[in-house]
């Protein structure tokens, strides 16, 4: 709701506050019913936005722009770090421009999908008890988030 003046120079704060459009996912917003031509935006950092355009032709403009640009600025993810102890850790996803024609990168993201998708299947496999509160369960929890998410 706040008007945007080209001319005023952007402070620390608009900075702080800005959505970081990396590895993002911009979606019609189907489950949302309270008003029309509403989008939904997922960041790399598990927030989720509602945005409502003034039509629905523009609503799918948006989604298709702020996808577009996602992509341009989703560098491939590196590995999640390693350690010796075997706790989930999220890969790291840079917001860096990739450097991947756009069919490698389509490639890239059916192959990321493939093996997410795999992924859950074999964690789904492994269940913890749902009852437990302990690590192993909070990070099977944390795991199949993460999978879902993505």
């Amino acid at each position: 709701q706040d008007e945007y003046k080209p001319d005023k120079d952007l402070s620390e704060v608009d900075l702080k506050n800005a959505i970081r459009v990396h590895h993002a996912l911009a979606t019609k917003a189907s489950d949302y019913s309270k008003k029309s031509n509403v989008l939904k935006l997922k960041t790399a950092d598990w927030r989720v936005f509602l945005f409502q355009a003034p039509s629905k032709e523009e609503m799918l403009s948006w989604i298709l722009r702020i996808n577009l640009v996602a992509a341009i600025f989703s560098a491939p993810a590196f590995p999640a770090a390693i350690c010796s102890m075997k706790k989930f850790c999220r890969p790291l996803l840079p917001s860096s421009m990739t450097k991947l024609c756009q069919e490698e990168q389509l490639r890239s993201h059916e192959n990321k999908m493939k093996q997410i998708t795999d992924e859950l299947a074999e964690h789904k496999l492994h269940p913890v008890e749902k009852s437990l509160k302990s690590k192993e369960a909070e990070e099977y929890r944390l795991k199949e988030h993460y999978l879902i998410f993505e």
